[in-house]
């Protein structure tokens, strides 16, 4: 893609989400995190299994052979493994966190926590271990382990809204972009984002979480979601506020999953071209009937951010989703 082209795809969507909005922060080039997490090679040189070479399945396999004291002793030698080990018991990986993680966040369990980079938190509402039905959040731009607000608003909006029947997973498990700029408009974050979330979600299966989680992603999440969607096993992946899922159709994400689609009147990102030029843009609006989703009602949800509001008919919607009420 030539540095003219370029330029002016980027202009287009900058210009687009300027005239739709108040105000905005340019965005600032980000560099995903992968990897296993800090204190690895500590983990390794103990003759611990590797995290990069070891699926989930393997990591539940050598944990089913450990006695408790054995366990134990990995969460207190090494919390920042054991805590952000896809496949690792569920109760070792928030006893692990419990430990090196220092913020507290009411009502959740921490299910993993990378300091590196901004930082990457997995919050849990809920009991995984027990509850018949899980939904995962995918968060969009400018969240991190330190602004976490708004994904944890909608994570206990909706398992409100279940009555609390439903474990709620918020997932910021990834690299976002800051504010508006190429971040936002390539697929690169994403696409590190999608190997990490295919990987959580493998990871909560080895632990014992029976039921496949219904994934809600939000803005740039539906980016991640639509790269994942082929090896993600979900029973439901819900995009709103999307810029596009890198799919010019259902068809394309190649998922058994339910995929559904919000978007509201009021919200910006409508005013973003649907492109997909030289790797910037993410192609056909999920909303779209040639996109093929089922659709959300959202037309009292409020701007970019707002699905998640009560007394909204997208959170209802949401909720039912989640609930496996809707066929």
């Amino acid at each position: 893609m030539g540095r003219i082209t370029r330029s002016l795809v980027t202009a287009v969507m900058v210009t687009a989400v300027v005239a739709g909005t108040a105000g905005w922060a340019s965005g600032t080039a980000q560099e995903p995190v992968t990897g296993p997490p800090a204190g690895t090679a500590e983990w390794r040189a103990a003759g611990l299994p590797d995290p990069e070479r070891t699926d989930p399945a393997g990591v539940a396999r050598f944990f089913a052979g450990l006695g408790p004291e054995e366990r134990q002793r990995l969460v207190r030698d090494h919390p920042t493994v054991v805590g952000n080990l896809d496949g690792a018991p569920l109760e070792l990986r928030y006893a692990a966190n419990a430990r090196s993680v220092r913020d507290r966040h009411p009502g959740a369990r921490v299910l993993a926590h990378d300091s590196r980079g901004r930082g990457q938190t997995v919050l849990v509402y809920g009991d995984l271990a027990t509850a018949e039905r899980v939904a995962v959040l995918v968060p969009g731009s400018d969240v991190d382990a330190g602004r976490m607000g708004s994904l944890t608003r909608k994570a206990t909006a909706l398992r409100e809204a279940t009555g609390g029947r439903t474990a709620v997973v918020a997932w910021a498990g990834y690299t976002t972009p800051l504010g508006v700029g190429l971040d936002a408009a390539s697929g690169e974050l994403a696409e590190a984002g999608a190997e990490r979330l295919t990987r959580f979600a493998e990871g909560l299966r080895a632990a014992g979480v029976r039921p496949e989680p219904s994934v809600f992603c939000h803005s740039y999440g539906s980016v991640v979601c639509g790269l994942a969607a082929h090896r993600l096993k979900a029973k439901d992946l819900v995009v709103f506020g999307s810029p596009g899922m890198r799919a010019e159709n259902v068809a394309e994400l190649r998922t058994p999953a339910r995929v559904w689609a919000a978007k509201d009147p009021t919200d910006w990102i409508d005013r973003v071209p649907n492109v997909a030029v030289g790797g910037y843009g993410h192609g056909t609006d999920p909303t779209a009937p040639e996109f093929g989703a089922r659709a959300v009602p959202a037309q009292d949800a409020d701007g970019h951010d707002g699905y998640f509001a009560p007394g909204t008919s997208s959170l209802r919607a949401f909720a039912a989703i989640a609930e496996g009420a809707v066929r």
